[in-house]
């Protein structure tokens, strides 16, 4: 962990960032190429995100309605993202920082290429299950792309630092987030770019966010040679040495080393356990706004007289592609503004208590309106809070929570908390759908009512989670 220190006043560029956080002199340069790199990845992401719910919604299976298709997708995901998990902790002690993210990345553009030709109605008409397997890479992008990003800030700042520089770095993800599911709102909207064409325009910016981790990597290289570091570099050079060398003799079972660790400390399991709950509630709500989507656009189609297989598929594949577009544009403008407006004041006035509650909060207030009114609309502006929330405010808290934890726990339990818990909510998430629909025939209204249930479990660990904490601290 590095903090920049080379100038005892602020130059220009610190005195802007000043005015969403306290930026010291010498740190500017490092948060801007961080935030243009997050602003990078995530507008790459939302290329690749609207497109995943499209693809999807044609993608059935008989016998089963869409949301258990996206349900149960979710929960082969979490199955898939052990292994990956593992291998990817495996290739941290392997590689370098700046070779992990480099290799990752290239890896991500190489798969995009292949689905652009293998999407439904470009070269193919559409393969067996390749809405499913797409649906699959999309939750490892997000690890090998998205995760690793937050985890190299967590690594590369230490609590002090990370603190003050963290919601500045997260306001540029909901900035590539805005401008990313934007584009994606006016080109399929408009007709100008087809909906093919968007996986490999969302190559350009991972190229590009390559290319400025290494010059972070560069530059905090350079200032590791600082006097007053030598000595506190040596020794956590030598210690995550000595860490990686017992991980490396322990072979396959290497694969649980993350899963592990959580169970060993009771702070990682209150974080996995808050982690599990927020994604089920969060997924759960993610299928039913599905549900209500598939559903209106079948109306939709009814209306407009749209008739033949083929053609309701385009239609039902552009229209849920242009809904999710719109969706994540409004979801990540509020998040934008609660990033920069919010998001550090809370932090700096209410503390690490306040971040962290806000979201179970407003999941509350939200789940029970839909439960109330279950349309669309509603449904939509309920959604568009809670994930702006998380995606913002919640966002923070998340990263400023491991800024206490060591650089081997970082590297094996936060991805194992960022991907095989998360993907264990969604596995909970499609046991719900399952439950639901082919037993209990729940109305989307009922689904509703279960979420508020878990979100009153939410709160009581988040508490838990908050009183671990100010122990470990």
């Amino acid at each position: 962990m590095v903090a920049e220190h080379t100038s005892l006043e602020l130059n220009r560029i610190e005195k802007i960032l000043g005015v969403f956080t306290d930026v010291k002199a010498g740190e500017g340069t490092t948060a801007i190429l961080m935030f243009a790199n997050v602003f990078l990845i995530l507008c790459a992401y939302y290329f690749v995100k609207p497109l995943r719910e499209g693809w999807i919604a044609i993608s059935d299976i008989e016998g089963l309605t869409k949301m258990e298709v996206k349900a149960y997708s979710s929960f082969l995901q979490a199955i898939f993202l052990l292994f990956i998990m593992g291998w990817y902790s495996q290739l941290s002690d392997r590689w370098s920082r700046s070779a992990l993210v480099t290799r990752s990345t290239l890896f991500c553009i190489s798969n995009m290429i292949v689905f652009w030709f293998l999407q439904p109605g470009f070269f193919f008409e559409g393969l067996p299950v390749s809405g499913i397997i797409f649906y699959l890479w999309v939750g490892m992008f997000g690890v090998f792309v998205v995760a690793q990003f937050w985890t190299f800030c967590a690594d590369i700042y230490n609590d002090e630092v990370g603190k003050r520089l963290l919601p500045l770095i997260a306001i540029g993800a909901t900035s590539g987030a805005v401008f990313g599911s934007k584009i994606i709102d006016t080109l399929v909207g408009s007709g100008l770019v087809p909906t093919e064409a968007l996986l490999l325009a969302g190559t350009a910016p991972l190229f590009a966010s390559i290319i400025l981790t290494r010059i972070v990597e560069q530059r905090l290289c350079r200032s590791r040679q600082a006097i007053d570091k030598q000595e506190d570099d040596k020794l956590d050079v030598k210690m995550t040495e000595i860490e990686k060398a017992k991980v490396k003799k322990q072979g396959f079972s290497f694969l649980l080393n993350g899963v592990k660790l959580v169970f060993k400390s009771r702070f990682l399991f209150a974080i996995a356990i808050v982690t599990l709950l927020t994604n089920w509630v969060n997924t759960n709500g993610e299928n039913l706004l599905f549900r209500v989507i598939q559903e209106d656009l079948a109306i939709q189609a009814a209306q407009y007289g749209i008739v033949g297989s083929q053609a309701i598929l385009e239609f039902t594949r552009d229209g849920t592609t242009a809904f999710y577009g719109n969706f994540f544009f409004w979801v990540n403008v509020v998040a934008l503004l609660l990033q920069a407006l919010i998001a550090s004041r809370l932090l700096k006035y209410g503390g690490f208590g306040a971040i962290i509650m806000l979201l179970p909060v407003i999941a509350l207030l939200s789940y029970s309106v839909m439960a109330l009114l279950p349309i669309l609309l509603i449904v939509k502006m309920m959604k568009i809070a809670e994930n702006a929330t998380d995606y913002s405010v919640n966002n923070t808290a998340r990263h400023v929570l491991w800024l206490p934890v060591d650089s081997v726990s970082k590297f094996h339990g936060k991805p194992a908390i960022d991907t095989l818990y998360v993907r264990i909510g969604d596995g909970l998430a499609a046991l719900t759908v399952l439950i639901g629909v082919q037993f209990l025939s729940l109305t989307t209204a009922e689904f509703f009512i279960i979420n508020i249930i878990l979100i009153f479990f939410w709160l009581y660990f988040t508490r838990v989670l908050i009183q671990e904490r100010k122990k470990l601290l």
